[in-house]
């Protein structure tokens, strides 16, 4: 007699074929791959020993500078406005969008093997999305404040107090959140059974849902949809906002007009340097082309970096609050040093 499975008529002699195919099936459906090996940046070991030291230099550089931002905000009352809460906010997912891949790609420059589990990708999917959409919308809740700041300058105070400023950061993190466990729902349950070889130096969502064994067609359109509503709803917003505000500036006095542009050039650098590499990347979604890579370094590593030389160097409140904060350390650390002898006198 003759067996049908899965459309296909089996005659006794092939039934070993049948019984190939039930096994690859019963694999495919209760197999996992343990892990993912990353291919790394490169393959020369004096490159990666070189990258070794450049990265680790940067990466200190990314943790010390937004720090010091964020700790700079907390510290003068002066700043407890939003826009520097908001720049604080910033340089804390700055911080994070530059932990969640650069210590392992760092780590994995030494070893020969550069693998992850298979939670482990899971979790740089989800945590670098939380912090690329939380980013991308704080960048849009920060061109609305200074929207209001140009163009309704009598109404700061009462549209954007700190009640409303306090929403738009939490919305930005909760945005992100959402976004992110979007990208998860429809990548964490496909069936990742045979090839675990990501030619990346993390775990890039659209790498990873190509090794799945089965038609990936519908996940990759809900994945373009889903970051391509989100990025480009972003980036209109921005350009229109820019566009009103710039048209507003030339209604300004000379002072006031050269101050509003150069606050609007530092914001719309940050917003060229992240939304290129995005942009460019998500054009050709699953190509994997090499300058991909280094995109991707660029987003995660290079514009935490000048986010906050930016901000920094182009405001005089931040320079003068950095400032001041230097000069209470100096002093603390004088008066320590000659409180010293004193305690030694009584003891």
């Amino acid at each position: 007699y003759n067996v049908t499975f899965k459309g296909l008529v089996f005659k006794p002699k092939q039934l070993s074929q049948l019984q190939c195919i039930q096994h690859f099936e019963w694999c495919r459906n209760n197999s996992r791959v343990a892990e993912f090996v990353l291919l790394g940046l490169c393959s020369s070991w004096e490159l990666q020993y070189f990258f070794f030291v450049l990265f680790n230099f940067l990466y200190v550089v990314i943790v010390l500078g937004n720090l010091l931002i964020v700790l700079t905000v907390i510290s003068e009352p002066a700043l407890h406005t939003p826009m520097y809460i908001m720049l604080s906010n910033l340089s804390v997912l700055d911080v994070f969008l530059a932990t969640y891949a650069t210590p392992k790609m760092i780590h994995d420059f030494l070893h020969e093997s550069k693998t992850i589990s298979f939670e482990g990708c899971m979790a740089q999917i989800f945590l670098l999305h939380v912090f690329a959409g939380g980013e991308m919308v704080l960048l849009v809740a920060m061109a609305y404040d200074r929207y209001v700041a140009i163009c309704k300058p009598l109404h700061y105070t009462t549209i954007m107090n700190m009640g409303k400023c306090t929403g738009l950061v939490v919305g930005s993190w909760v945005i992100g959140i959402m976004h992110s466990l979007s990208q998860l729902a429809f990548t964490i349950n496909l069936p990742f059974c045979g090839p675990n070889i990501v030619d990346s130096y993390y775990c890039d969502l659209t790498l990873v849902i190509k090794l799945a064994c089965t038609d990936t067609y519908v996940p990759e359109v809900l994945m373009l949809l889903d970051s391509g509503l989100m990025g480009v709803t972003s980036f209109l917003l921005l350009l229109i906002s820019y566009t009103v505000i710039l048209v507003a500036v030339q209604r300004h006095s000379s002072v006031g007009r050269a101050k509003a542009r150069s606050i609007l050039t530092a914001h719309i650098t940050v917003v060229t340097l992240f939304f290129g590499p995005c942009i460019f990347i998500y054009a050709w979604p699953f190509s994997n082309l090499p300058v991909d890579k280094v995109l991707s370094v660029f987003s995660t590593v290079f514009t935490p970096i000048l986010n906050p030389i930016i901000y920094t160097l182009r405001n005089k409140e931040v320079k003068s609050a950095m400032h001041k904060l230097k000069t209470r350390y100096v002093s603390y650390r004088l008066l320590s040093h000659l409180s010293l002898p004193r305690r030694d006198l009584l003891n």
